[in-house]
């Protein structure tokens, strides 16, 4: 298997080229020559196989000869080393925590996968990688986490100043050694911006051998496939489920559409948005059109250009009627967002981050006008990383996991920049040398 240009299919590269490169020499994401088809021995042993082993079959053809067989299993094995279990919140829909990992985020599987790829590949190279990652929340804390002190690696991430909560910047500010955070005085889409001049930029390119950590990465979107087989390996249901999921920047939904696409038994899909709602618009009209980020109280998602946006429609061959076969979006404003954590809290005696709860609002929707239906949310994040919000809405305590305790104690390291690629080229090239 190879991957290709977005923006050139002519470009091509091999497992290991696109997950150091992170981009396309032209700036366009790589997408993979062939979506794998699942078999349906696989396929109906899922319940029977451990982690390890069902991450193994999804990404071995992604890899191919990059990475021995026997290391790439052991890659995994790390990868996976905390639970993703499926529990109930009411009749008819569940939650998928994705939030059991070392900074309680779904971005732990991807940024653990693609560091330690990372780590394998940099012994052949004989050059420090620097990683470049702009983040919204719990990319940032995940990627610090994953790559701390990963020999060949410095690792640099921007983050928009006071649109993180307290949880997640010390996740991603206090790890030090060759972590190093830029607290942008801006919004996500500043700091993404930013990343993308960066490896736009030839003479940065020339001084540094830069590759990035956010979606866009081959390495942290596909492997986020495995923990929707993981949820589907737990199902008890007759019917295939329905699947929401937090929806910013888009690659995680898009991983598990690529699953889907490969055998997964999957009904459909929801992309659930908070007011940013440029895919929700999308289906509706089957135009794209960018805006400027709104601020709001799951500000993961607070993303008015999502970069995967163009992978789901490689994946659908560019075609509206047959991607809203398979994927629908709702919005939710952050009232209505409250009020769902409010009510799952106190009816059910569950608690949602705002993430999840936007997810939950759309499955109890979509549930609403399709009764037989039963599915899923994609629980991403604990909701200790945003305790200010959940503890003013459910009127309690969240129960401070081991996790947070450790490192929220320790000092916050940030350096502030302007919203300003130049300044901030600067600043990269100080930090990597």
């Amino acid at each position: 298997m190879y991957y290709y240009s977005l923006n050139n299919h002519s470009i091509k590269a091999d497992f290991k080229q696109a997950t150091i490169e992170g981009q396309a020499p032209d700036k366009g994401l790589y997408f993979p020559s062939d979506i794998p088809n699942w078999s349906s021995s696989f396929i109906n042993q899922l319940k029977t196989l451990d982690k390890a082993e069902i991450g193994y079959h999804i990404l071995a053809p992604y890899v191919g000869n990059s990475i021995p067989n026997d290391k790439l299993y052991t890659i995994i094995e790390e990868t996976l080393s905390f639970d993703f279990p499926l529990k109930k919140i009411k009749e008819n829909i569940y939650t998928l925590e994705l939030f059991h990992g070392p900074t309680l985020a779904f971005k732990d599987l991807g940024a653990r996968f693609l560091s330690r790829c990372l780590g394998y590949f940099a012994q052949s190279i004989g050059r420090k990688i620097t990683v470049l990652v702009a983040t919204s929340g719990d990319t940032g804390g995940a990627v610090a986490d994953a790559f701390f002190n990963v020999e060949g690696t410095e690792v640099i991430i921007l983050y928009p100043s006071g649109k993180v909560s307290p949880v997640q910047e010390k996740q991603l500010t206090a790890m030090g050694g060759n972590i190093h955070a830029l607290e942008v005085k801006g919004d996500f889409d500043d700091c993404q911006r930013i990343v993308k001049a960066a490896f736009a930029d030839q003479d940065l390119k020339d001084k540094l051998f830069l590759t990035s950590a956010n979606s866009i990465n081959i390495s942290r979107w596909l492997s986020q496939q495995i923990y929707y087989a993981i949820g589907i390996s737990q199902w008890q249901e007759t019917m295939p489920p329905i699947v929401a999921v937090p929806s910013g920047n888009f690659g995680n939904i898009c991983a598990g559409l690529v699953a889907q696409k490969s055998g997964l038994a999957i009904k459909h899909f929801i992309a659930a948005c908070n007011s940013n709602d440029v895919f929700t618009q999308y289906i509706k009209t089957g135009k794209f059109v960018a805006a400027d980020s709104v601020a709001t109280i799951s500000n993961a998602m607070d993303v008015g250009n999502p970069s995967n946006f163009v992978r789901i429609l490689e994946l659908f061959g560019n075609n509206h009627q047959e991607l809203i076969k398979h994927v629908s979006s709702l919005s939710y404003n952050d009232e209505l967002t409250e009020k769902a954590m409010q009510e799952v809290y106190q009816e059910h005696h569950y608690m949602l981050d705002p993430h999840a709860a936007v997810a939950y609002l759309a499955m109890e929707d979509w549930i609403k006008t399709n009764p037989s239906d039963k599915g899923f949310i994609l629980g991403t994040a604990h909701p200790v990383k945003f305790p200010t919000v959940v503890e003013r809405v459910i009127k309690d305590a969240v129960p401070l996991p081991d996790q947070v305790a450790s490192i929220i104690k320790k000092e916050k390291k940030a350096i502030q920049v302007a919203p300003n690629f130049a300044i901030v080229k600067e600043i990269i090239i100080q930090l990597a040398s």
